[in-house]
């Protein structure tokens, strides 16, 4: 019985992972519009785009090749299974042992690695920009998320998302100037790996600033669906790891009852609606970058982590 209630606890993770990730586009979207004095469409307009998107068929060119047609299911794939490793609303499911970062770094870095290949695929002049400036993105975002897991491993002995959390929900952690340099540093990532602003403007296609947009740019009906829906669950995905890490409270432990586990679910919705209130808050109150001001921006994100990593390193040392 307990193996059957894990499995289900699993399976209802998921699946809210897929479910309220259009959820938390569309929470940022209607407060951005708020914020900036107009009406916004509603919470739910993800959804409609996504459905709309699910019954068109796809048109693809004639020099498409398998890879470009594949991608989009892979690059879902990798990053729904990412996102489900992260804990949502409680811990000790079936994949606990595998909820490593070292691995969700891994399973994020394959899906960018397909969705650039998918970008030049067609040999589009859009799609090879794209793909370029996805890939100077990631030698530099990449180093500074391992060198966040590094700081997270020296403090928590592990790098495994379940310990990491209960050591820095004890009391025992403390306040540390390492977990703040690790915090801001994530959130510099993130911003940068989902293509926000200041790094990119998910809302625009000019052809001079796009990243993410100009290697999807050829995509349309399920396939443009697919590769929506895989940047809302990447986006939920690094809310979710930040709340795990920095916030790791209101969890259900493992052999609650159901009230608890419906207790936690509301209050990971909760992250959630704040957490897309401050992404709009901080995308009104910022202009986008240039495109060569980019690397300047994630080596602060990396000095930072680097940075968080020493200092904890030579306070233990010594």
């Amino acid at each position: 019985m307990v193996l059957i209630e894990k499995l289900i606890l699993q399976g209802v993770q998921m699946a809210a992972v897929l479910l309220l990730a259009p959820l938390l586009v569309g929470i940022a979207r209607k407060t951005k519009a708020r914020l900036l004095r107009r009406q916004g469409a509603s919470l739910f307009q993800p959804y409609r785009e996504l459905l709309r998107l699910l019954r068109k068929t796809p048109v693809i060119a004639e020099n498409a090749s398998w890879l470009f047609r594949g991608a989009p299911c892979l690059i879902l794939a990798f990053t729904w299974l990412a996102a489900s490793l992260v804990p949502t609303f409680t811990t000790g499911l079936v994949f606990g042992r595998a909820v490593d970062l070292i691995a969700i770094v891994a399973l994020l870095a394959s899906a960018r690695f397909l969705l650039a290949l998918a970008g030049m695929d067609i040999g589009t002049s859009f799609g090879g920009i794209g793909s370029s400036r996805e890939m100077m993105i990631s030698t530099l975002a990449e180093p500074a998320m391992m060198m966040i897991v590094f700081t997270l491993a020296l403090i928590a002995g592990s790098t495994q998302l379940s310990v990491i959390s209960d050591y820095i929900a004890s009391t025992s952690v403390g306040l540390r100037v390492s977990l703040g340099l690790a915090l801001v540093a994530l959130m510099i990532v993130a911003l940068a790996e989902n293509a926000r602003i200041p790094v990119d403007n998910p809302a625009t296609h000019l052809e001079l600033t796009m990243v993410h947009e100009a290697m999807v740019l050829e995509y349309s009906g399920r396939h443009l669906a697919m590769i929506e829906l895989a940047a809302a669950v990447k986006l939920l995905l690094y809310v979710s790891l930040i709340s795990c890490i920095f916030v790791p409270w209101g969890f259900a432990q493992a052999g609650d009852n159901w009230e608890a586990y419906v207790l936690a679910e509301v209050f990971y919705l909760g992250k959630l609606a704040i957490s897309g209130g401050l992404l709009a808050l901080f995308e009104t109150s910022i202009a986008k970058m240039r495109v060569f001001r980019v690397p300047d921006f994630l080596n602060v994100a990396l000095m930072m982590s680097l940075l968080a990593t020493l200092l904890l390193f030579v306070s233990e040392r010594f």
